[in-house]
C-alpha cells in the first residue's frame, strides 16, 4: 500500500473516532490572518462597492453607497461568531455526520431545480432562497471534504479483497485490489454523482472545484501516484469535449483567447480589468481612487474585485494582499502535518486547498490568464453566504488546531 504523503503525529486507531473533550488553544497566527484578510477585505468591498451601489439601475440597494458594505459587514460579524463556535466544537464527533452531510448537500443541490425553492441568477439556477439566498453547492464541498476524509482515516483498517487464483476472473480481481482500484470504487461513485448534479446546473467552476478537492484529500491519504495520472487524462479529455461540444464553452473560450473580438459585450469584464490593472501601476492610484469601478468594470464589487485592489494599491498593494493569502494557505498546510489524527489533517488539506484554488483561480480570471469562472475571491468578494460559509470553515480548521500536539 503507497505510503501517505501526510505523516500525522498520531497514528489512527478505532479510538480516535470517539469524541474527545477539546482542550488547548487554537493556533494563533492562522486565526490572525484570517481576521486580517476579511478586515481588508470589507475595506477593499466598501472602496470598490459604493459606485454601483450608488448608481444601481435596478433599484435593489436603494442607490444606497454603503449598501454593499453594510450587508457584507454583517455578515462578517455573524461569520466572527460562527468561527468562534466551530473552533469550541470536537471535530470528531464529524466522522459518524459524514454521509448524513453529504448526502443533505445532495439533495440540496437538487432542490434548486424545484419551482420556488430555486432562484435563477445570471441564466443559471444554483440558489437556494431559503433560509437566505445561498448556493447548496458550498455544502457539497464540505460534505465531500469530510466524506472523504472519514473514510481515508481509516483506510488502514480496511479488509482486502481475495479472489480464486485458478480462474481467470479470480486473478483479474486480485490485480485490481493490488493496484488499488476496488478501494477507490466509494470515492469515484460519490464525485460521479456530485459532478452529475452540478452539470443539470451547469456549474463549471463548482465542478472543477470539487474534482480538485477530491484528487488533493486522496492525494494526501496515500492513494498511488498512477491513479492521479490516468485521473488527469480522463479529466483532461473530458474538458474537452465537453468545451468543444458546448456553445457556451466554446464562446467563453475564443473570448478569453482575445476579448477584444466582442469589447463592449462578452470581452468588456476581461479588457475593464486589465485597464484597472494597467491603470494602478506600481504604486497604485490610491484607496478610493480608482475609476474602472464607476459602473465601466462589470462585478466589481464581486469576481472582479481584485481588479480594484490592483488599480488602487498598486503591485506593491496587490502582492502584499497575496502574501496574506500565502501565509494563510502555507500556515493551513502547516497544521494538517502536525494535525493529531489523520482525519483532522485531511479536513485541512481538503479546506486549504479549496482556499487556495479559490484565491489563484480569481486572480487567473482577473488577469486574463483563465476564462471566466465565476469563482470569487474569499473574504473579499460580496455574497454573505459564500463569506459565512468560508468562516465557518476557518473555524473548523481552529478547532483541529486546539488537538494538535504542536501548535
Amino acid at each position: 500500500m503507497p505510503r501517505p504523503f501526510l505523516k500525522t503525529r498520531a497514528k489512527e486507531t478505532r479510538s480516535t473516532a470517539r469524541p474527545r473533550q477539546v482542550q488547548g488553544q487554537v493556533d494563533v497566527p492562522f486565526m490572525l490572518l484570517t481576521v486580517l484578510l476579511v478586515v481588508i477585505g470589507l475595506i477593499m468591498l466598501l472602496s470598490a462597492s459604493y459606485p454601483s451601489a450608488y448608481y444601481d439601475l435596478k433599484g435593489n440597494t436603494g442607490g444606497d453607497p454603503f449598501y454593499y458594505f453594510k450587508r457584507q459587514a454583517v455578515y462578517a460579524l455573524l461569520g466572527f461568531g460562527i468561527m468562534y463556535l466551530v473552533s469550541r466544537l470536537n471535530y470528531q464527533g464529524l466522522r459518524g455526520l459524514a454521509v448524513t452531510i453529504l448526502v443533505v448537500a445532495c439533495l440540496l443541490m437538487l432542490a434548486v431545480k424545484i419551482p420556488g425553492l430555486g432562484i435563477e441568477v445570471s441564466g443559471a439556477t444554483r440558489w437556494l432562497k431559503y433560509p437566505v439566498q445561498w448556493q447548496p453547492s458550498e455544502l457539497g464541498k464540505m460534505g465531500l471534504i469530510l466524506y472523504f476524509a472519514s473514510r481515508l482515516s481509516r483506510r488502514d483498517q480496511r479488509t482486502p479483497l481475495s479472489f480464486r487464483r485458478n480462474t481467470a476472473v479470480g486473478r483479474f480481481g486480485n490485480f485490481l485490489e493490488r493496484i488499488g482500484f476496488f478501494e477507490l470504487i466509494p470515492y469515484f461513485f460519490v464525485i460521479l454523482v456530485m459532478i452529475g448534479i452540478l452539470a443539470v446546473q451547469h456549474h463549471m467552476s463548482a465542478t472543477i472545484q470539487m474534482v480538485v478537492i477530491a484528487a488533493a484529500i486522496l492525494f494526501a491519504g496515500g492513494i498511488a501516484v498512477g491513479w492521479f495520472v490516468a485521473g488527469g487524462i480522463t479529466v483532461g479529455a473530458a474538458l474537452t469535449v465537453i468545451i468543444l461540444g458546448t456553445d457556451y464553452m466554446t464562446s467563453r473560450i475564443t473570448t478569453w483567447l482575445n476579448p477584444w473580438d466582442d469589447p463592449l459585450d462578452k470581452g468588456m469584464q476581461a479588457i475593464q480589468s486589465l485597464m484597472a490593472i494597467g491603470s494602478g501601476g506600481v504604486t497604485g492610484l490610491g484607496l478610493g481612487n480608482g475609476r474602472q469601478k464607476f459602473l465601466y468594470l462589470p462585478e466589481a464589487q464581486n469576481d472582479f474585485i481584485f481588479a480594484v485592489v490592483c488599480e488602487e494599491l498598486g503591485l506593491i498593494g496587490a502582492c502584499l494582499i497575496l502574501l496574506l493569502f500565502a501565509l494563510l494557505i502555507i500556515r493551513g498546510y502547516w497544521l494538517a502535518l502536525h494535525a493529531r489524527d489523520k482525519f483532522g489533517s485531511l479536513i485541512i488539506v481538503g479546506i486549504t486547498t479549496l482556499f487556495a484554488f479559490q484565491v489563484f483561480a480569481n486572480v487567473a480570471v482577473v488577469t486574463n490568464l483563465f476564462p471566466v469562472t465565476g469563482i470569487s475571491l474569499p473574504f473579499f468578494s460580496s455574497g454573505g453566504s459564500a463569506l459565512i460559509i468560508q468562516m465557518a470553515e476557518m473555524g473548523l480548521i481552529l478547532s483541529i488546531s486546539r488537538q494538535n500536539p504542536v501548535t
